[in-house]
């Protein structure tokens, strides 16, 4: 694939993330970003199946790092104790 076609699908899969909650989709566009990045660069000549395993590693190791960067409630229900009128 050509380098424009990951930035738009990076950003692309960026937007999404801001209209669907819960830090589901950044890494994805973070490791389509990163491909296209060094494509456009020069850095990476390789077919389409070597960019998708980069793809799929950097989306990887993203994930990983936003869940520490962003730790979240993990399921945990919030449990009302009292009452507001009390």
């Amino acid at each position: 694939m050509v380098w424009w076609l990951w930035l738009v699908a990076g950003f692309a899969i960026g937007i999404i993330e801001v209209l669907v909650p819960g830090y589901i989709f950044l890494g994805f566009a973070v490791g389509a970003l990163a491909v296209g990045v060094l494509l456009w660069s020069g850095l990476l000549a390789v077919g389409l199946s070597a960019q998708l395993v980069i793809f799929a590693l950097v989306s990887l190791v993203a994930w990983f790092v936003l869940r520490a960067a962003f730790p979240g409630q993990r399921g945990a229900v919030k449990r009302w104790e009292r009452d507001i009128n009390d």
